[in-house]
């Protein structure tokens, strides 16, 4: 699905350029700013070093004079603001909107920007915008009133204040998220094997080497063993040892009686 982040008249250069560092870490790419403070912002220094090797995001990213333009194309547009509007649209988590909005699960009476066909329940061609306000001042009450939902993130009642870089990595996050359930997520990079487990005999022949081990280094006496390997057997079935840490511990033990023995 189409999806675009739109900022209004942003007065940090360095929100421009953590922008669309957060965008490019979900796949995102579309940015466009709407009257920002310094037209020369996504050549600031400061942004580009914000962005930190985001430089695709910023090298194709539009600036626009009136919110009018940066809606071309778009069907679903999202305000964000932690402040619910009177007769504005619908407050929701950004979690319960994408779910509803996925699920085609909005109604009608849901949010509609005047004079716009704005669609409601958006196809895969349909084009999902997130309005972003101003640091200073958030967003206007017009623009809200233009969308379909007002998305509040869940914070702190008495810190709730997110900074511009960090809310859009909110959203762009939970938005992957749920466009995951439709095939569009990102696989987490799994572990390396931890390899092949050792079995019932490696681990008693393994015990059997330590017990020699500390009998040698005086820590266990035959004689009152006081059920110390037994202990160290649950201890080894809990950790589910592997073939290599079986060489390991081995190892150990090895290193244990030649110590002994060299003292002799």
């Amino acid at each position: 699905m189409r999806t675009r982040f739109i900022l209004i008249q942003t007065s940090h250069a360095g929100n421009v350029g953590a922008t669309a560092r957060a965008m490019k870490t979900m796949g995102f790419d579309d940015l466009v700013l709407v009257a920002p403070r310094w037209p020369n912002v996504l050549r600031k220094e400061e942004t580009i070093q914000r962005a930190s090797g985001a430089l695709d995001v910023l090298a194709h990213a539009r600036i626009v004079a009136t919110l009018d333009e940066a809606l071309e194309g778009v069907s679903h547009l999202c305000a964000t603001a932690m402040t619910p509007r009177d007769f504005g649209p619908p407050t929701r988590t950004p979690r319960q909107h994408f779910e509803m909005l996925l699920n085609n699960e909005l109604s009608a009476l849901d949010g509609k920007a005047p004079g716009a066909d704005l669609a409601r329940n958006p196809s895969p061609e349909t084009g999902v915008a997130f309005l972003f306000g101003s640091e200073r001042f958030g967003m206007a009450n017009e623009d809200v009133y233009r969308c379909h939902v007002a998305l509040s993130i869940p914070t702190n009642p008495q810190f709730g204040s997110l900074n511009l870089g960090a809310a859009v990595q909110v959203i762009a996050y939970e938005w992957r998220q749920a466009l995951a359930t439709r095939g569009e997520g990102f696989a987490v990079q799994e572990s390396a094997p931890q390899g092949e487990r050792a079995d019932a005999a490696q681990v008693a022949g393994m015990l059997a080497h330590w017990e020699q081990a500390l009998t040698g280094i005086g820590f266990l006496d035959p004689a009152a063993p006081k059920k110390l390997m037994p202990r160290l057997n649950q201890l080894f079935n809990r950790a589910q040892l592997t073939q290599e840490e079986i060489h390991i511990l081995r190892g150990v033990a090895k290193s244990m009686l030649q110590a002994t023995q060299a003292n002799r």
